[in-house]
């Protein structure tokens, strides 16, 4: 199976923004980040989720936003966040987002439980 990615010049903000509006897409982002290639199993372990048809929306979403390079590796599919394109098109809004997704967290954790 081949996947439609869009080329580098063909990502556009709005796209990017609204594929990374949603909290499981942040959290895969947040994954990937890390560097290299990522098994779709081993991310949705890390993301504590089971349900691979759930997962095929977002990582559609992603892949034609062109915030990842999604290809088949035998009966595996592996996941790359497009860091390099995503840099080349908007110098430093993946690390501001990541930053504010860092942040927000911080902000979840230090408030105080409500009973």
């Amino acid at each position: 199976m081949s996947y439609r990615h869009p080329d580098r010049d063909q990502i556009r903000i709005d796209g990017v923004l609204s594929a990374l509006g949603s909290p499981v897409r942040l959290a895969v982002i947040r994954i990937l980040n890390s560097g290299g290639d990522h098994n779709c199993t081993t991310v949705l372990t890390e993301l504590g989720l089971s349900s691979k048809s759930t997962m095929t929306h977002h990582w559609r979403v992603l892949r034609e936003s062109g915030v990842i390079w999604q290809r088949q590796s035998g009966r595996e599919n592996l996941l790359t966040l497009r860091r390099e394109d995503l840099e080349a098109r908007y110098p430093g809004l993946l690390d501001t987002i990541l930053a504010g997704t860092e942040c927000d967290e911080s902000t979840e954790a230090a408030r105080p439980t409500q009973r």
